[in-house]
């Protein structure tokens, strides 16, 4: 007989932290995670429904039966404002897990997003209320909520581990997670990969040239090249 775990605490990121978090892009959070970069960093199938919004905070985990989202709203119950609601189905086609409805409930609670491995629906609505949803699919596939699953443990969403109190943030490019015990050291590397891309900027609207001050003129002069100052031959 299955039996559902919930689990009702979970140890958060500072609030200061997320703050930090939210002004930079998961671009620089990704390249600042150093070797575990690709293992945070969820695929090009998880996008976000509407443009131009950055989300940051503590991972509320759920992972829901197949056509069921009865553990999303176990979760999204439990959750708290700041939080990102991470939720995981692996018949991903089998039934909305997230709409409208939750959608009005987590904006008044003040949840910063909601992160979706499966379907969601409602989303000329969640477009106007420009929620901040990311998730792989979306289809108006009616859920049912009697499933077993949980709430606050590991899930592996899009193919990255996530545990309640990870950080996620998401953006435009996608969605990224930090390990817990990373968050710190990670927010500061990407702080200062900002600050040198914006110091890279300001250099190129001076004059300089992004050959130079990317490291590519330096990478290159590695290289075994052959520039030959002519046109390519047809056929060649």
């Amino acid at each position: 007989m299955a039996i559902s775990k919930v689990y009702t605490q979970v140890e958060r990121i500072p609030a200061a932290l997320c703050e930090r978090a939210v002004q930079l892009s998961i671009a620089d959070v990704h390249e600042a995670m150093g070797p575990n970069a690709r293992s945070g960093l969820m695929t090009p199938r998880m996008r976000p429904l509407n443009r131009g919004l950055t989300v940051a905070g503590s991972a509320i985990t759920a992972t829901c039966a197949p056509g069921d989202n009865l553990m999303m709203h176990r979760a999204l119950y439990l959750a708290q404002r700041g939080d990102v609601l991470v939720v995981v189905t692996h018949a991903e086609s089998s039934g909305a897990q997230w709409g409208d409805v939750a959608a009005n409930y987590a904006a008044a609670k003040g949840l910063a997003g909601v992160i979706v491995q499966g379907c969601i629906r409602d989303t000329n609505t969640l477009e106007r209320m420009r929620f901040p949803v990311w998730s792989t699919l979306i289809s108006p596939a009616r859920p049912l909520k009697a499933g077993h699953g949980s709430v606050n443990t590991p899930v592996s969403c899009d193919g990255v581990l996530v545990h309640p109190g990870d950080l996620v943030i998401a953006d435009g490019d996608g969605v990224v997670v930090v390990p817990h015990a990373d968050a710190h050291a990670v927010i500061d590397a990407a702080c200062q990969r900002m600050a040198r891309d914006e110091a890279a900027i300001r250099a190129i609207a001076e004059g300089a040239h992004p050959w130079h001050t990317s490291g590519a003129a330096d990478a290159y002069a590695q290289l075994d090249v052959e520039e030959i100052d002519t046109y390519c031959p047809r056929g060649a």
